[in-house]
């Protein structure tokens, strides 16, 4: 398992990465919200559960909840835990900047909640009452927009949790994403929305060329 820490990848056309600030906080004040709810009831409320965003089941009355036809994106601000909140938003950390400075604000916010949706779509088929929560989705459009960008910038990282390594985003990204296909296709932690994750990665590398710039280069070969 690898974890980013940093990249050294610049900024071209922005000062700030705002969007992955203001994505980053609407992440952790909803995590504490949900935090002071008992029973998961947020969960419940504001995420995406297939049966119920396709008619075929209802929440039950009186619960106050988001539209169905909105819980993919609203499901996108909701974590289980420290360690699924943390994970989503490292990467988001590392990769995300990047992917804003390429787009603009404005535009990277729409990119990364249509990655998010898409995720929820993929991860709804087929139709199921558990319902899904985390950025994951989202996140691996960024991860998948960041290897068409920029898959020659070293990124800096810790293998089995200690190890530091420097490695091209090519490899590790390339890595990451097939383990993501492989677990979707084959089976694995079936806590884990895996299709979620491989709905993302190709909304991401989907949409990463109408989204950026004119002037920003796919598959750009220097590293900062």
């Amino acid at each position: 398992m690898f974890i980013p820490l940093y990249d050294q990848a610049g900024y071209r056309h922005i000062k700030r990465p705002i969007g992955v600030y203001t994505l980053l906080a609407a992440n952790v004040v909803c995590f504490a919200l949900a935090s002071a709810v008992p029973d998961g009831k947020l969960a419940l409320s504001f995420g995406m559960i297939p049966v119920v965003l396709f008619g075929d089941a209802v929440l039950p009355a009186g619960l106050l909840h988001a539209p169905a036809y909105l819980t993919p994106f609203t499901s996108l601000f909701l974590h289980v835990g420290f360690e699924h909140i943390i994970g989503n938003m490292l990467f988001l950390w590392v990769f995300g900047d990047n992917i804003e400075d390429a787009m603009g604000t404005a535009r990277f916010i729409v990119f990364y909640l249509l990655c998010g949706a898409c995720a929820a779509m993929a991860h709804a088929m087929p139709a199921s009452q558990a319902p899904l929560v985390g950025a994951s989705g989202a996140v691996s459009g960024v991860i998948a927009a960041y290897l068409l960008l920029h898959p020659h910038v070293r990124v800096f990282g810790l293998v089995l949790k200690w190890i530091p390594i420097t490695v091209k985003a090519l490899y590790v990204i390339a890595a990451w994403i097939a383990l993501q296909f492989a677990y979707a296709i084959f089976g694995g932690d079936p806590d884990v929305g895996w299709w979620a994750h491989v709905g993302g990665i190709i909304a991401g590398a989907a949409l990463i060329g109408p989204f950026k710039r004119p002037d920003v280069a796919l598959l750009d070969r220097r590293v900062n």
